[in-house]
């Protein structure tokens, strides 16, 4: 029976669906030319969201494991050994290893600079991007109060035209400035949504590369005294 009432719901819910579509076209439609700048932002700014979201979700691993890892090949097989596990590992804090280790002949100091250097860099590379979904959450509202003001100058003008203040003469004017406005802040907010969402994930990865650094300059100290690391 709960079978039977699922498939009877499921016609109703794509009614309701298409419904809602239609409802979001002809209200697109009836404001005007500013909600295309509008739009144009929504799409731009959630495929720069969606990339930022797949590439941060690619360069996330799991930093404990791999610093058990290669601690471990520090301990058997020394530092060319800790390198191979680098390269073979995606990530900025692989890369951030990688470029430590090849700077253990020149001393803890050099491999130090490399980290933070390296450190750096990949940050930048984690925050590409967000200078212009940061626009974008700016701009749509923006777009949005343009479609207002120009929305109330039509409606003044059609009184001024007419001589006379009629609700039906000004209501095509308030109407475009109304939709272009709740649809500036619609895509505000869903891209703001985001952009949060992408920037607390960079924050978390750049922790982590923090602290992975601090153990591998650590691990280094102890390999270069003769003792052994530990993996806790």
């Amino acid at each position: 029976m709960k079978l039977i009432s699922l498939l009877l719901m499921l016609p109703q819910e794509a009614a309701a669906n298409e419904g809602l579509v239609n409802v979001l076209v002809q209200r697109f439609n009836e404001g005007g030319q500013y909600m295309w700048p509008v739009l144009i932002s929504l799409i731009v700014g959630l495929a720069i969201a969606f990339e930022r979201i797949i590439t941060l979700n690619r360069a996330d691993i799991n930093t404990r494991k791999f610093i058990v890892k290669v601690k471990g090949a520090l301990e058997e097989g020394g530092i060319s050994s800790a390198e191979e596990v680098c390269a073979g590992t995606r990530g900025p804090v692989a890369s951030v290893f990688q470029a430590g280790l090849l700077r253990h002949d020149e001393g803890i100091e050099a491999v130090e600079k490399a980290v933070v250097s390296y450190g750096s860099i990949e940050m930048s590379f984690l925050e590409r991007g967000l200078v212009w979904l940061s626009l974008f959450i700016s701009l749509a509202p923006m777009f949005g109060f343009l479609g207002t003001v120009v929305g109330m100058v039509e409606a003044f003008d059609a009184i001024e035209a007419a001589g006379d203040i009629s609700p039906s003469l000004v209501a095509g004017g308030i109407k475009v400035a109304l939709l272009t406005t709740v649809f500036g802040l619609i895509t505000a907010i869903i891209l703001q949504f985001f952009y949060n969402y992408v920037t607390s994930k960079i924050d978390r990865i750049v922790v982590d590369m923090e602290e992975a650094s601090i153990e591998l300059i650590d691990s280094l100290v102890l390999l270069n005294a003769g003792r052994p690391t530990s993996n806790n």
